[in-house]
């Protein structure tokens, strides 16, 4: 699954989304890494990063940090986190197994003794 539909499916799940709005926030993200794997911090906008923080306190992305010796400088670079985005955007379908397993009364296991 190509990462654009695993972020749409992983913000849906972690953030209960509609599908539009999911899709418009990940063709979002998707213009600003610009096709490239990885985008440098101060390249963009606070509101943006704003936006990066509360993905990344979901796991849906990760930060970098690079630090220069020489400069004394610090690169921050901001990836989308695969592993984390396959693990939430499965992870409602898991959920509603789990739950209709759940709901199941405790007889419905015993084999052959599940009458009404």
């Amino acid at each position: 699954m190509s990462e654009f539909k695993l972020l749409v499916k992983a913000l849906i799940n972690a953030f209960e989304m509609k599908e539009e709005d999911a899709l418009a926030l990940a063709e979002i993200v998707k213009r600003i890494f610009n096709g490239k794997k990885e985008i440098e911090d101060n390249l963009i906008s606070k509101e943006v990063r704003a936006l990066f923080y509360e993905l990344e306190n979901n796991k849906l992305l990760r930060v970098r940090r690079e630090e220069h010796r020489e400069s004394m400088q610090r690169k921050y670079y901001w990836s989308l986190n695969r592993d984390a985005l396959e693990k939430i955007a499965n992870s409602k379908e898991n959920d509603k197994v789990s739950e209709l397993y759940r709901t199941l009364p405790r007889r419905a296991w015993l084999k052959g003794k599940f009458t009404d």
